[in-house]
């Protein structure tokens, strides 16, 4: 059973319990216009160019078999609708200026990959965090990988925004031992408008998942949800439903980068990163609740 795969991250400390390492699936309904991995919004091999590298040497120019790059001033232009991913030019680039994101891989050769840290995960009560873009796009593979984990004895994450038909949900659930289940906020306009997602759906899926095995996780996101009603709607949701372990995740502009090798420019420039200092109101009036917030 195959995945696939933007990348795999070693000795993550933030994505669950203990040490973990993090697998980051392709493919996702939303379009978050701050996504700080915008390279795996789609499934597929995408060309990245890390213009800081780049010595304008021409030589991805010239050994291109498409054609897609061209040198204008001394600098390469990509024409990324027609590149295959081949990656002669990623080969051939001296500076390491170029390189694919998106791979597939067998859910075997990941496990083989989780494996080589086990004894991490044993003395920290670590394992596996599945994330993405969205896994459960994936959910058949992903629900192959999770029971190949169990079967080593891996605690399991599954880091997803919910948006998902309900039969994926119900598939991954009985091999997966917590949810880090993403809610971004509680009104159904504003969230379709501005990440084209469902709101109902993702709320119907969280209402299936047993209260213990979630967190939720919050993206604090200036001119969006960084409010005191919009995240005490949310901790008003969490009471509701059982559940409560809050990450609240202050924006920031890291992935800004990616955007630029892609080619693409960042939809959401005119708002600064936020710090965890200035979530400190947000996260007393959580606790004030009972809520244990991070």
């Amino acid at each position: 059973m195959s995945l696939r795969v933007m990348e795999i991250e070693r000795f993550a400390l933030h994505d669950g319990p203990g040490i973990r390492t993090t697998v980051f699936l392709q493919g996702c309904p939303l379009r978050c216009p701050w996504c700080a991995n915008p390279e795996s919004q789609t499934i597929g091999t995408h060309l990245m160019h890390l213009p800081k590298r780049c010595v304008g040497c021409g030589r991805c120019a010239a050994v291109c078999p498409q054609g897609c790059i061209a040198m204008q001033n001394g600098r390469p232009v990509f024409d990324r609708a027609r590149c295959v991913g081949c990656g002669t030019c990623v080969a051939a680039c001296p500076a390491q200026a170029l390189r694919l994101s998106g791979k597939t891989m067998e859910a075997a050769d990941i496990v083989a990959v989780l494996m080589r840290d086990i004894s991490y995960y044993r003395h920290t009560g670590g394992g596996i965090t599945v994330s993405g873009g969205e896994p459960l796009v994936q959910a058949g593979e992903l629900a192959a990988l999770l029971s190949l984990c169990k079967a080593q004895g891996l605690h399991t994450a599954v880091e997803t925004t919910g948006h998902a038909p309900a039969a994926a949900m119900l598939a991954c659930e009985p091999l997966t031992d917590l949810f880090l289940y993403d809610i971004k906020h509680t009104d159904a306009h504003t969230f379709a408008s501005v990440t084209g997602g469902d709101l109902p759906l993702v709320l119907e899926n969280l209402a299936m998942l047993p209260p213990a095995k979630v967190v939720l996780r919050v993206p604090v996101i200036p001119g969006f949800n960084f409010s005191e009603a919009a995240i005490r709607s949310i901790y008003d949701l969490a009471l509701a439903m059982g559940i409560r372990r809050i990450d609240l995740l202050p924006y920031h502009t890291l992935g800004v980068g990616k955007y630029a090798q892609l080619g693409v420019a960042y939809p959401y420039g005119e708002h600064a990163s936020l710090t965890k200092q200035s979530l400190a109101g947000l996260r007393a009036i959580g606790e004030a609740l009972g809520l244990m917030v991070t």
